[in-house]
């Protein structure tokens, strides 16, 4: 028997004069799969490995707990329209990694697509759709709740959040030139009445609540953990980067974010309370632009630099801990709301290791992370998700270059310290001759709870690629499979032998 899938090829959708860019599948898609029947005792998974697969199994085994595995899916798995997009190519995918030995995927849903029109309304329909879906595949869901846009698709923030900023522009990010980051409110605003009389807080605490009625049937059995997103691109950190850039091809030092009105005036009240009115007027003026280098001006250098004087000090502390104090306010609610459920709840910390080898860090330093002259600028992150219950997710560990193993170490330390736990994410999907597989294998096996391959779409399954994830699902520790695994109706098990073939031959068949 053999069955073929096929996806056509999409167009861009327009909405409201905008285009929304697709990331998911965007071309025909056929998933490969030697299916064999066999009997409940006799059910096995058989995949194509690397010679050494044993030997890194059984270090697994003896030293760690078996990392739970997830494979994030499409950025745009829920359109804007609150439709499934590729519908039938994600059941597909879906089915291929449940018989892989995947534990289960993860959901991106934006919070314009949530809440799109006002903050008494909510949509969540198609999500509760791939919601039971995966259920349907015996996977697990991590559901990550985006409080930002997204750059990559056009997502902006609700339409309603932005006619208000239209009203009002600093309740938005603005850099030192003007122009503002849209993809997410300055924290200064978390509890002023800014959305329609409303906090923002209160608003998050009305989404959260709204999604917890709505799946409250999937907790604890489909769904086991939520991701709340506390900053741009998800993460807990200042929107450092370029307006509309992309987090994870950005890498320069970054510019200071507190130039909105509301920002400034919390500067202006500290600096004031410190005794030094004139530290309060603005960010410091000998920092450097988004891709300078931070020996171009004085502020980053690292000896003698404006960062290890008493301004400085004063800045910067007050600068972490406006961050911190935002990551307070989202995980207070976070938890109130999702405290009681049987689900683990988590939030992003960005591995910002470019520039880490010099003293100053000037990139952790932009995006609000005291890591420098010595200190360390995540044992107060830790802290902070420590208070909460908080696993901390830490995107980026296949990057390469500026030592990231060494800041992502100290992450580790920190949190090691405070009793978090710590699982991880890609920021590309593996490629041949690259050396990423090998760096998440060596990261997954110091600790890691869990981590999620990002992620599902055409690239995922072609015949470039499904071979090395397959080969890097060998080398985790995977569970064996469960009672209820893919039953074939016939009192037997599905068991896997997967391969994709060559050429146009991509197909799904039963031996």
């Amino acid at each position: 028997m053999e069955v073929s899938l096929s996806v056509p090829k999409v167009v861009a959708a327009k909405l409201e004069g905008s285009t929304v860019k697709r990331l998911g599948f965007s071309a025909p898609i056929r998933v490969a799969c030697r299916v064999n029947w066999v009997g409940l005792k006799a059910i096995r998974a058989e995949i194509a490995v690397e010679k050494n697969r044993e030997a890194f199994r059984k270090e697994m085994v003896q030293t760690r707990m078996p990392v739970e595995l997830f494979v994030g899916l499409p950025l745009d798995t829920v359109s804007m329209t609150e439709t499934i997009n590729n519908e039938k190519a994600i059941s597909a995918g879906l089915r291929a990694l449940k018989l892989l030995g995947v534990h289960g995927v993860e959901l991106p849903v934006f919070w314009a697509v949530a809440q799109p029109n006002s903050p008494d309304e909510f949509n969540w329909s198609a999500s509760l759709a791939v919601a039971d879906m995966v259920r349907c595949a015996g996977l697990r869901l991590r559901v990550s709740l985006n409080l930002n846009g997204c750059n990559r698709l056009n997502v902006p923030l609700p339409g309603w959040v932005l006619r208000a900023a239209e009203a009002d522009p600093d309740i938005l990010f603005r850099v030192q030139s003007g122009a503002l980051h849209k993809d997410c409110l300055s924290f200064a605003v978390d509890e002023l009445s800014v959305l329609q009389g409303r906090k923002p807080i209160d608003v998050f605490e009305s989404l959260f609540g709204s999604f917890q009625s709505a799946f409250k049937d999937y907790f604890g059995s489909t769904i086991t953990e939520i991701t709340v997103s506390l900053g741009p691109n998800g993460e807990l950190r200042y929107p450092s980067f370029p307006p509309a850039s992309d987090s994870d091809e950005f890498t320069g030092v970054g510019e200071f974010q507190c130039h909105d009105k509301y920002t400034l005036a919390q500067l202006k009240r500290a600096a004031e309370s410190a005794g030094n009115p004139l530290w309060g007027l603005a960010a410091p003026h000998d920092a450097p632009k988004y891709n300078e280098s931070p020996n171009n001006s004085n502020f980053f250098k690292d000896h003698g630099g404006s960062w290890e004087t008493p301004y400085g000090n004063f800045f910067l502390s007050w600068y972490s801990q406006q961050l911190l104090n935002h990551g307070d306010h989202l995980l207070s609610i976070a938890s109130n709301v999702f405290g009681d459920l049987p689900v683990q709840l988590s939030a992003k910390v960005p591995l910002l290791h470019q520039w880490h080898e010099m003293r100053s860090r000037p990139a952790e330093l932009t995006a609000g992370f005291f890591n420098a002259g010595g200190g360390d600028g995540y044992d107060a992150v830790a802290e902070l998700f420590a208070k909460y219950d908080c696993m901390m997710v830490i995107p980026g560990m296949d990057k390469s270059g500026s030592n990231p193993e060494f800041l992502l170490q100290q992450i580790k330390q920190a949190c090691e310290k405070h009793g978090v736990q710590v699982s991880g994410e890609n920021s590309t999907l593996a490629k041949k001759g690259t050396d990423n597989v090998r760096k998440i294998k060596e990261n997954a096996q110091e600790g890691l709870k869990g981590f999620t391959y990002q992620r599902m779409g055409a690239d995922f399954f072609s015949p470039e690629h499904w071979p090395l994830f397959r080969e890097f699902v060998s080398g985790m520790e995977r569970r064996q499979p469960d009672a209820d695994d893919l039953p074939d109706g016939n009192g037997g098990r599905l068991s896997l032998s997967a391969g994709l073939e060559s050429g146009n031959n991509r197909k799904m068949q039963a031996a």
